[in-house]
């Protein structure tokens, strides 16, 4: 820091975006079930039998166990670790309900519009992560 700007820049400043999100699993096949079979993102690739990735967007979500860079216990059961929201146009959030249903997917909440002005969906992942679905309305 110096005496003529004391609020130098950051270098972090540059991020312009989320690259990628890592979900650390514990049951790694109940997952590729549900995020291959019931919501069907397609498998981008397989690294390893302990870390396979997606692609969404711009973004790539990993399923990963937990490994030399984290080693942490897994999060306890029916707890969240996470919230992961996917933004879906608005007349797809219902039909997204309707499809995890079809599949035995316990919903959290149904769809509802909420007065910030989205239409929501919440429901769990087989680890018990948090995931909504959402559109602006």
């Amino acid at each position: 820091m110096n005496d003529q700007n004391p609020h130098p820049v950051s270098p972090f400043h540059s991020i312009r975006a989320v690259d990628y999100t890592v979900i650390f699993v514990r049951d790694m096949a109940a997952m590729r079930r549900f995020y291959e079979g019931i919501v069907r993102f397609p498998l981008t690739r397989e690294l390893s039998a302990g870390w396979i990735e997606y692609q969404i967007g711009s973004n790539t979500l990993a399923l990963a166990r937990p490994s030399r860079t984290a080693k942490d216990a897994p999060t306890p059961t029916g707890s969240a670790s996470l919230q992961l929201a996917f933004k879906v146009a608005a007349d797809n959030v219902d039909r997204c309900a309707e499809e995890l249903v079809r599949h035995g997917v316990d919903l959290l909440e149904p769809p509802i519009n909420q007065p910030f002005g989205h239409r929501t969906l919440f429901f769990r992942d087989p680890d018990g992560n948090l995931l909504e679905v959402y559109a602006e309305i």
